[in-house]
């Protein structure tokens, strides 16, 4: 029987005590081994949750021969450093988005995982949820007939003050934080051949990064695609698809709990209704997909790379 992969985190964020750290606990894949931090007696409170070693430093974990992989929570601008530095020290990573703030980067770092024949995954999570296979589904069958639009929209109502998300220096901004959702979406959906053609961000009063954005996208087949995102506003997380005869809306899409039951709201031929699909977890999906990765050796998956692109050419035309 193949052991379970060994789990470093490097660092004690949000995501990762929440989230990430009892999935990777319950996953009969994957055992948390160690929680590094700057700050010692953090990384020794979180690490006693789970029976694991606390580690000073990102480094000194990093040099752990008995950690095999290791979880990057860190704010986005410092995950091409540590993505980088593990996969150098011969680690499998699985890093929060946005992979690095660059698309040219984010090729390297895939490149240098397939060099080294590590898996290197973006923890994207919503992707792995099966109402988005079942939207796929019910596209292809023609329910709504041939698509024709396409809408997503991420929102957040503002953090306080301080909070990384507004911080330039970390990465922070509405783009990197909230606008990999819709991007995604639209490219899991309608496929990477999407091309952006118009953008916008803008600032709030006294802020320093984007906190709202919006862009405007079209496939070869000229579905028109609009992408909206913020942080400071009331919350949306949905999408929905247009097509010749019908339409088909998803509340819930990004983060639904993994408790909750979507019902996906469907409108065509026959009239208006619901389709109502069981509950499921998409962290510990996404925990299980990363497990799949590094034991087939894989590298960053092509949609990965095709949202950093994406998501350069919407800062580009945005200015």
């Amino acid at each position: 029987m193949t052991r379970p992969l060994r789990i470093g985190v490097l660092g004690c964020a949000d995501i990762a005590r929440r989230r990430m750290l009892p999935a990777f606990a319950a996953h009969p894949g994957t055992e948390p081994v160690a929680v590094a931090s700057r700050d010692r007696a953090r990384a020794a409170a979180l690490a006693e949750e789970y029976g694991c070693r606390a580690v000073h430093g990102y480094a000194e974990l990093l040099a752990d021969d008995a950690v095999d992989a290791v979880y990057v929570p860190l704010p986005p601008a410092l995950h091409e450093e540590w993505t980088e530095t593990a996969l150098r020290a011969g680690k499998h990573v699985l890093a929060e988005k946005p992979l690095t703030l660059d698309p040219v980067r984010t090729a390297a770092l895939a490149a240098l995982a397939r060099e080294r024949g590590l898996a290197l995954m973006e923890n994207v999570m919503f992707v792995h949820h099966p109402q988005h296979t079942a939207v796929r589904e019910l596209v292809a069958k023609g329910a709504i007939g041939e698509p024709r639009a396409f809408h997503a929209v991420f929102t957040l109502p503002r953090r306080q003050a301080g909070d990384i998300r507004l911080r330039p220096e970390l990465g922070g901004g509405a783009l990197w934080d909230a606008g990999v959702y819709p991007v995604r979406a639209a490219l899991h959906l309608l496929g990477p051949e999407l091309r952006v053609v118009g953008a916008t961000v803008s600032r709030g009063p006294g802020d320093a990064v984007d906190t709202a954005g919006a862009a405007l996208a079209r496939t070869p087949g000229g579905v028109g695609v609009q992408l909206s995102f913020g942080l400071d506003h009331a919350y949306r997380n949905f999408y929905e698809i247009w097509g010749t005869e019908g339409t088909i809306t998803v509340d819930r899409a990004f983060t639904p709990p993994a408790g909750h039951r979507p019902v996906l709201r469907l409108t065509g031929p026959a009239g208006s209704g619901t389709v109502d699909l069981a509950p499921a977890d998409q962290v510990a999906a996404t925990v299980g997909a990363f497990v799949a990765a590094v034991r087939a050796g894989a590298s960053l998956d092509a949609d990965a790379l095709r949202q950093a692109q994406l998501l350069e050419e919407i800062r580009h035309l945005a200015g």
